[in-house]
């Protein structure tokens, strides 16, 4: 595993993530793992006490990991959410937008790519989780 990549200010979560079920039958962990085809709407009860949701990438073809932030964020959750697995940096900036907030990658990321692909659009087209206003609202206020 490479040198995680954390976009956060607070401490990093040192608890292992458990799987969404083990998380969700148990009243003690804090950290949760979600993988491809799990619901993260499950979590949605349960957003007071996660720290961290690790979101896992089994292959960058999946983009499941694009809703499955997007969701949580969209639900209120300000906690920690990492992309864990096959973290292309060319997709780095669209993962920020739907809520990723810290990066597990399987292969290094060189820093200065990441820094050149977060800067590279100054404007979006969209509204999205990192709550960026749109060019079009900026030009029609």
């Amino acid at each position: 595993m490479a040198e995680a990549l954390r976009f956060r200010n607070d401490d990093p979560v040192e608890e292992p993530a458990v799987s969404l079920d083990a998380f969700l039958a148990q009243d003690s962990a804090s950290a949760v793992r979600i993988e491809a085809g799990d619901d993260p709407r499950r979590l949605i009860p349960h957003l007071s006490r996660v720290k961290l949701v690790e979101i896992g990438i089994p292959r960058f073809r999946d983009g499941r990991c694009f809703t499955s932030a997007r969701i949580l964020r969209e639900a209120g959750y300000e906690g920690e959410i990492r992309a864990e697995g096959d973290v292309l940096v060319d997709l780095v900036f669209f993962m920020r937008r739907c809520g990723f907030d810290s990066f597990a990658p399987q292969a290094g990321l060189n820093r200065a790519d990441v820094d050149a692909a977060l800067s590279r659009y100054p404007h979006v087209y969209q509204h999205a989780a990192d709550g960026a206003v749109p060019i079009w609202k900026l030009r029609h206020g």
